[in-house]
């Protein structure tokens, strides 16, 4: 579960008046009340949800664009053009570090990853991965000062053996400030962590950042349907899509033809599909023990499942009914409402371990949906290890009657352009206050100044 996310000089976050990185927390507070929504191991509260409230351009998507940029960075490479995502409103900034930061909580106990990169360069400046201890200390687990071309391991990676290893793995790219330690230990890295069980510390971290950090942005399709597609309890889903009021009380998956596909690609998309299509043909010829294997393949509007069985190529999609099993309706003829419900009813029934950030909850749902679906996934929730994280403008949300107040952020952009994220537990706010009222009169920052644009002439 994430415990802590910081950065400093990216996009419009700068540092605090203190020098400081901004940071955003899902640590729970002083509240009382409303204790399943954090999930607790005895030494730290963690909560399972928070609403990030603010204007258009306040910085809201900022922050999943920072925490989807140090993503993306560990997993495949520096993203295009991060050469100019900088915090611009100093000039300085230019050769400053930017600064990311993750804190996680993984098998019981707390890790702290984070690297510092000149981004004007695509420099990295020096990166760390520590466990953080309930006593509030600090054990290294490696340490990079690439400026210095100097590294140092903690005892976890010192055992004999090992800690050759190690040095040979640090030493090849000592000097290239252009790769991250982490991310060369997770590639072709499979033998040594079989070998040596005390370096999967790595591993784990990695597959976290990788596997368990889902981000989302308001135009992507969240979901591949494989809660539809694989679930044997068909009956318990249409319930739960039903009861959002879409209207759709079944579905089904139908085979199409496989043109069907094609026809809403690109040339260079169907010559990427025929290659899958034979990588998957071979691959179930080289394991006759698993005779299907599978793609999915998903876009705003469609859905398709590609399977090989016995070296035949099925094609699938899921077909919904409205009251009559009779007709079934495709999911482009859905509204655009339905589709995004279809999309956040995984998170609903999301196994546990993953931390969902999405952009623009709200984006294409009714006011009332919106509060309907952060309510049913509190209480869905309660007894899982997930967490959910999201964007909105819906003020319906500001209600002590759904969330406690350390669930609920704002971020506001200063005047020199630059953001602040912050928390209502910084704020003094009594429960039976109306607190939709106060964040719309501007009380807690975080909503739209506007000027006359057409001012109006006295005649």
């Amino acid at each position: 579960m994430l415990i802590r996310f910081n950065v400093r000089n990216f996009l419009s976050f700068n540092e605090k008046e203190d020098g400081k990185t901004e940071e955003f927390s899902m640590i729970a507070g002083k509240v009382r009340n409303k204790k399943e929504h954090t999930g607790d191991d005895g030494n730290l509260r963690l909560l399972k949800f928070a609403a990030v409230f603010g204007a258009n351009a306040s910085g809201k998507s900022n922050l999943v664009k920072a925490m989807d940029f140090m993503r993306n960075t560990i997993i495949d490479e520096l993203p295009d053009g991060y050469t100019g995502q900088y915090c611009k409103t100093d000039n300085g900034n230019k050769e400053k570090p930017s600064y990311f930061e993750v804190e996680i909580r993984l098998n019981g106990k707390y890790y702290a990853y984070g690297f510092e990169i000149i981004l004007s360069r695509g420099e990295f400046c020096s990166e760390w991965l520590i466990e953080l201890t309930a006593d509030n200390k600090e054990k290294l687990i490696f340490s990079r000062d690439i400026l210095a071309c100097e590294y140092e391991f903690g005892n976890s990676l010192s055992a004999k053996g090992l800690r050759e290893k190690m040095d040979v793995y640090a030493e090849d790219i000592q000097d290239d400030n252009s790769v991250l330690f982490l991310s060369i230990m997770n590639r072709n890295k499979r033998t040594l962590y079989e070998k040596y069980k005390r370096a999967s510390i790595l591993r784990e971290v990695y597959l976290w950042i990788e596997r368990a950090l889902d981000i989302n942005y308001p135009d992507d399709p969240i979901s591949s349907y494989s809660y539809m597609a694989g679930t044997k309890n068909v009956k318990e889903v249409c319930d739960l899509i039903e009861a959002f009021g879409t209207g759709i009380t079944g579905f089904k998956m139908v085979e199409v033809p496989i043109e069907k596909v094609l026809s809403h690609l690109s040339k260079s998309e169907r010559e990427s599909v025929f290659k899958r299509i034979e990588d998957l043909v071979s691959g179930a010829h080289k394991n006759q023990e698993k005779h299907i294997r599978g793609l999915i393949m998903r876009s705003p509007r469609d859905f398709f499942m590609l399977e090989v069985k016995d070296g035949t190529v099925i094609c699938r999609t899921i077909q919904f009914s409205h009251n009559t099993k009779e007709t079934l309706y495709e999911m482009s003829e859905e509204s655009d409402g339905t589709v995004r419900i279809l999309d956040l009813l995984e998170i609903l029934l999301s196994e546990e371990g993953k931390t969902y950030v999405i952009d623009e909850l709200d984006r294409c749902l009714h006011p009332s949906l919106t509060y309907k679906f952060v309510d049913s996934y509190l209480q869905m929730t309660s007894k899982k290890n997930i967490q959910l994280i999201v964007t909105t403008h819906e003020s319906r949300l500001l209600d002590f009657d759904l969330l406690r107040r350390d669930e609920i952020w704002f971020v506001n952009k200063r005047k020199n352009g630059e953001s602040d994220i912050y928390s209502l537990e910084e704020y003094n706010a009594r429960f039976d206050q109306k607190i939709d009222k106060a964040y719309l009169e501007g009380r807690y920052g975080g909503v739209p100044v506007f000027s006359t644009v057409f001012p109006i002439k006295e005649v």
